[in-house]
This record gives C-alpha cells, sequence and structure tokens, in this order.
C-alpha cells in the first residue's frame, strides 16, 4: 500500500476547507451522527479528532464536554467560527494537533470519536494507539471510515482510484486487516462493534473498548 505523506494532506484539506460542508456534508453525514450517536451513549469528557470545519460540534449533546482537534488550521478556523456563532460553551478545545501526537494526558477521555480519519493519516497504528493512550479504560475509541474492498468491481475501481485519491488526502485501499492486525499487536483494546454506512457500505461505523488496567 503506497503510502500517505503530511504535506501532501496538508494541502488537500487547504484545498478543501472552503468548500468541504457544502461537497461533503450530506455524503458523511449519517456516518457522522452514527459515531456521535454512539458516543453520547458513554458521554463525558469526548475527544473528536480530525473535527476539521467543526460540523459535528453542533450535534453534541451540551451536557458533554468537547475538545476537537484537526492538523489543517485552514479547516479549524472554520471550527472556531461555528463554535462562536453557535455559541457552543461545551467545547473546551479546539486545537492544531497531530493526531498521531496528541497534547493531552493518558486516561484522559471517555471517548475518543475519529470520523474518516484513519485511512487518511500516514500512520494508522501510531495514531490508533494514541487514541487508546487518551482514552480512559473502559471508555471507547470510535471510528468512521472506508473499508477497501476485498474483491469484486468495487475492488478494481478503488485500486484505479488510489493514485488521485492520494493526492485528494484519502487512502481508498485501505483493508480491515490493517485494523484486526493493529487490534491483535496492541493488546490493550477489544472490538465491540463493525457496522456498515452508506452509501451502499461503502463505509464502516468501528468500536473499540479500552480494557481496564
Amino acid at each position: 500500500m503506497a503510502e500517505l505523506n503530511q504535506d501532501t494532506l496538508n494541502k488537500a484539506y487547504a484545498r478543501w476547507a472552503p468548500v468541504y460542508d457544502i461537497v461533503f456534508g450530506k455524503v458523511f453525514d449519517t456516518g457522522r451522527k452514527s459515531s456521535i450517536e454512539a458516543a453520547e451513549k458513554i458521554g463525558g469528557r469526548i475527544l473528536d479528532v480530525g473535527i476539521g470545519t467543526g460540523i459535528s460540534l453542533e450535534e453534541y449533546s451540551r451536557s458533554n464536554r468537547i475538545a476537537g482537534v484537526d492538523i489543517s488550521a485552514p479547516m479549524l478556523k472554520k471550527a472556531l467560527e461555528r463554535v462562536v456563532t453557535h455559541k457552543l460553551d461545551n467545547v473546551d478545545t479546539i486545537a492544531v494537533m497531530d493526531a498521531k501526537r496528541l497534547g493531552f494526558p493518558d486516561n484522559f477521555f471517555d471517548v475518543v470519536v475519529a470520523q474518516y480519519v484513519i485511512t487518511a493519516v500516514p500512520e494508522p497504528e501510531a495514531t490508533l494507539d494514541e487514541f487508546v493512550r487518551v482514552c480512559k479504560p473502559g471508555g471507547e475509541v470510535i471510528l468512521v471510515n472506508h473499508i477497501g474492498a476485498e474483491s469484486g468491481p468495487r475492488y478494481v475501481f478503488e485500486a484505479c482510484f488510489a493514485p488521485l485519491a492520494r493526492r485528494l488526502g484519502w487512502r481508498p485501499e485501505f483493508k480491515w486487516d490493517k485494523l484486526a492486525n493493529w487490534e491483535r499487536g496492541h493488546g490493550g483494546v477489544t472490538l465491540i462493534e463493525r457496522r456498515p454506512m452508506p452509501p451502499m457500505g461503502h463505509f464502516s461505523l468501528i468500536r473499540y473498548g479500552k480494557r481496564a488496567a
């Protein structure tokens, strides 16, 4: 699998920032809302990694405390505008951070949510390790991601589309085995749920529980 690099990602995110909500808002809506619904069943202190333009922020209950981080400053500028415009006083943090190097203590959040992030970072396993680090024992790491097809027409399409997709900041050929191997190697998490999401099951809601020490 060809690798992404951070400079390519940063340029892609800067290009998408002005139109991201218009282009991707409806496409990603079901997965976004499903991940927030799952997070709210736990509640408390929630970290949303890859918050982007902040399109998710209004969906969270005001009873929860939200921290939103993203690698893209242009995206976060729009997120901050959203916080001010909608008076989202439950948002404690909006900050530029690398998902692989989060500036939070161990065991700090009840839930870590990452929507459409893991397939778009250069080091997915190290990033997942970081999510688990900042999550409390008994808490959850909730992902929504595209999972690449193993065979058939979709597999062929994704293979052909991959070079262009990486220029846009995506990795369409990301396979489930990558997550399964990470889970086995980490040893501190348990898969709770894997549920297909629209459109046509191209995306999945994935929930990991962090085991108690």
